[in-house]
């Protein structure tokens, strides 16, 4: 079972920057795919970002491509996602999830295990 806990989130300006941390534990983390997804009032959760076990691959949502960059670093068990540029429609509760498996998954039904999600809001 693995236990997933975000970090970072806040209140930042349009235009700023504000980078996510998810630490990982019990579980083999490099065994692990890592997603970011993340859901705003009254909408759908969506994926923003994955990524493959290794690192090497990688998936963006097009609202986010070129602003934001995951990461990951298997020595500390923890997946980062830098935002950079951000806008008021990021506005949203961040969560990250974990599956076994060895491609950047980008659906929701295709995690097994999230954590309890990090709040960013996005003033204009």
């Amino acid at each position: 079972q693995v236990q997933l806990v975000e970090s970072g989130g806040g209140l930042v300006q349009a235009g700023g920057s504000l980078r996510l941390s998810c630490a990982a534990s019990g579980g083999t983390f490099n065994n692990y795919a890592m997603g970011w997804f993340r859901q705003a009032s009254g909408k759908e959760r969506e994926c923003v970002a994955s990524i493959s076990r290794s690192g090497v691959l990688t998936y963006y949502a097009d609202s986010v491509k070129g602003r934001f960059t995951i990461s990951r670093d298997n020595a500390k068990n923890t997946v980062y996602l830098q935002m950079n540029t951000v806008r008021p429609e990021d506005t949203g509760v961040y969560s990250c999830a974990a599956r076994q498996g060895g491609r950047a998954y980008y659906t929701v039904d295709d995690y097994a295990y999230w954590g309890q999600g990090t709040q960013v809001t996005v003033s204009s």
